[in-house]
């Protein structure tokens, strides 16, 4: 268990009880799977020695000879990548979080200000009633309202995602009192009226309908809006921030926006209850022609210089626009491993998986999100560090900006920004940070923030925190923290698993490769867990070839397996045997159906011998300049 009771830390206030605990499995789980592994890996020596024993004779045209070498070097492969993987979950680690002593040992003044991020980039694909209920989601979370910052970054630029930002603003007035009071969930309402059907415990039939016809009005006037693509004159005359959009306004050529929707510092700023409401800001960065942007890192790191001189929480969360927030305590239980004087100090970021509403049962496309979920991760926990997905994560402020942890680092907590200026001049200073031109010869990118130069730039900014000494922390309560949209046809899986290979291969052939720039600093088990996914690439050529060169050998009478008669057939069928028994149980274990799973091992072939392929190819090809 994470803490321990009692004793007095820096600055004489009392050490209290451990907010997190951390588990381990049972010592007879892990010892039957450790022999169990330990059985399959002497069955793959054996099939080593096999292949070395029994090579044909170079005699003849040679085709055996050729692809039982090729079989051998396949069959290296494939034992190396398992021992790889197998190393990886040798010791999984679970969290619990508890909300209650945090309560007894933090006032809610006491408690940090909280930062949110949320980023959308294109208004068709993301469309803005799907980008507010978002932020609706995250507006609405389980705490202070006055400590509570909300940033919806816009690299479209686009005039209608404002104005629904502006329609959710005043939305914001009624919903959030509404969901604090009945403590509804989730509390994106989109997702909330589409599941529920009758009012929470308390509620009268009338308030909640009346709720309920606020938000349908709310997105009748949005869709409208984007369906004519016209902003009325009448939010024009409502907020001054729609005089910023003109007819040479595009998304790849406009300027900066930095547009202060509610101040939470303004006494104006109230729900119909009079209570607070959480700070809600709109900015799209400055964008022009033939500028480099670097997508979503350049967002995120234009979002953290933007929130500096507003707000400037000690701590930061983003979600990406179509994954809201599915419980409104998320932050409590983020706050439980920062804030645990004990073995918080050291805690980068926090991340929560990714989990999707429109996953359905039995998916022909099947992808094994809760094995992942339930048994990859937390490994990869276990070995000091769970990888940064990009969404859905709670970081520190100072570790994301490049600081270097040290025992002698203290966090100030209640820190804010401090701020003197109003609004406008806020907004002013916001623009001047988020230009084209800002980063130009400084660390931004590269030290600092988010990195560029990668698909994957989530995943290589989580190693290097890592490698600066951060710890990282894997959550995943019962209640799921975020829910979003997963693709859903074969084509949009096979694309976006290519674009994660690429970028995972582009990772390991960079300096940016758990092995050189964790050497030293992270331990070896979590550099093997990151190279897990950095060869996925290498698996393609080794299955393709797999699944091709025995059936052609057989065909044309060559046998490249022993007989069944031999003894040596039982290593070969052994192998096969358990190793596809210990993953259907694992399946099993974490929630799937048979059939899931069954799905899954269809679809992990088809992607390791199109979307692998592709990916490795493209690259490759990349680097030759061809």
């Amino acid at each position: 268990m994470a803490g321990s009771g009692g004793g007095v830390v820096s600055g004489g206030r009392q050490r209290g009880p451990p907010l997190f605990a951390t588990e381990k499995p049972g010592r007879m789980a892990m010892a039957a799977y450790r022999v169990s592994a330990a059985t399959v890996f002497a069955g793959v020596l054996l099939i080593w020695l096999y292949r070395a024993t029994h090579l044909p004779p170079g005699g003849g045209d040679g085709v055996r000879r050729w692809a039982w070498l090729g079989m051998l070097a396949a069959e290296l492969w494939f034992g190396f990548y398992w021992v790889l993987t197998l190393s990886v979950r040798w010791c999984p680690v679970y969290r619990r979080t508890f909300k209650d002593r945090l309560a007894q040992s933090y006032s809610e003044d006491e408690l940090p200000s909280v930062d949110i991020f949320v980023c959308t980039a294109d208004p068709t694909a993301e469309p803005p009633m799907l980008v507010i209920s978002t932020v609706l989601s995250v507006m609405a979370y389980d705490y202070l309202p006055e400590k509570l910052n909300i940033y919806l970054s816009d690299d479209a630029g686009s005039v209608l995602t404002f104005y629904a930002l502006c329609e959710a603003s005043e939305f914001a007035k009624h919903w959030i009192p509404f969901c604090k009071k009945y403590k509804v969930e989730p509390r994106s309402p989109a997702a909330y009226f589409a599941k529920v059907a009758s009012p929470p415990d308390g509620c009268g039939p009338k308030e909640w309908f009346t709720m309920k016809e606020l938000y349908k009005d709310m997105t009748d006037r949005v869709n409208s809006v984007v369906n004519s693509g016209r902003i009325p004159e009448v939010p024009r005359c409502h907020s001054k921030g729609f005089s910023q959009w003109n007819e040479n306004f595009t998304s790849s050529d406009h300027p900066s926006i930095v547009q202060i929707l509610i101040d939470s510092n303004k006494q104006k700023a109230v729900d119909i209850d009079g209570n607070a409401l959480p700070t809600l800001v709109y900015m799209a960065r400055e964008k022009k022609p033939q500028k480099q942007h670097h997508f979503k890192a350049g967002s995120l790191n234009a979002l953290i210089r933007v929130s500096s001189v507003i707000s400037n929480s000690p701590i930061i969360m983003n979600v990406d626009c179509d994954m809201y927030s599915n419980n409104s305590e998320s932050i409590r239980d983020a706050l439980c491993f920062f804030l645990d004087e004990e073995q918080g100090q050291d805690i980068g970021f926090v991340q929560y998986p990714q989990n999707f509403e429109n996953a359905v049962h039995n998916d022909i496309y099947g992808h094994p999100i809760n094995v992942v979920n339930e048994l990859d991760h937390p490994c990869l926990d276990g070995w000091g560090g769970m990888c940064y997905y990009g969404t859905g994560c709670f970081h520190r402020r100072e570790a994301l900006c490049g600081r270097i942890y040290s025992q002698e680092y203290k966090e100030d907590w209640t820190r804010v920004a401090g701020r003197t200026e109003d609004a406008n001049e806020l907004e002013e200073m916001g623009r001047s940070l988020v230009t084209c031109t800002y980063e130009h010869n400084t660390i931004w990118g590269i030290e600092k923030g988010v990195r560029y130069g990668c698909p994957l730039e989530d995943v290589t900014t989580g190693l290097q925190i890592q490698c600066r000494g951060w710890r990282s922390v894997y959550y995943n309560p019962k209640r799921k923290g975020f829910l979003g949209m997963t693709p859903t046809s074969l084509g949009q899986i096979l694309v976006l698993y290519k674009r994660w290979t690429e970028g995972f291969l582009q990772i390991s052939l960079s300096r940016y490769s758990p092995f050189l720039l964790g050497h030293g600093k992270i331990k070896l088990g979590l550099q093997m867990g990151y190279s897990v996914c950095g060869l996925w690439a290498v698996n393609s050529f080794p299955t393709l070839y797999y699944v091709t060169i025995p059936s052609l050998c057989f065909l044309n009478g060559i046998s490249l397996f022993p007989e069944k008669t031999s003894p040596w057939f039982i290593p070969f069928a052994y192998v096969m045997v358990a190793a596809y028994s210990c993953s259907l149980a694992e399946s099993l274990q974490c929630g799937d159906s048979a059939v899931e799973w069954w799905n899954a091992q269809r679809m992990w072939l088809i992607r390791r011998i199109t979307s692998y392929l592709l990916a490795t190819i493209d690259t490759f090809r990349r680097i030759l300049g061809i």
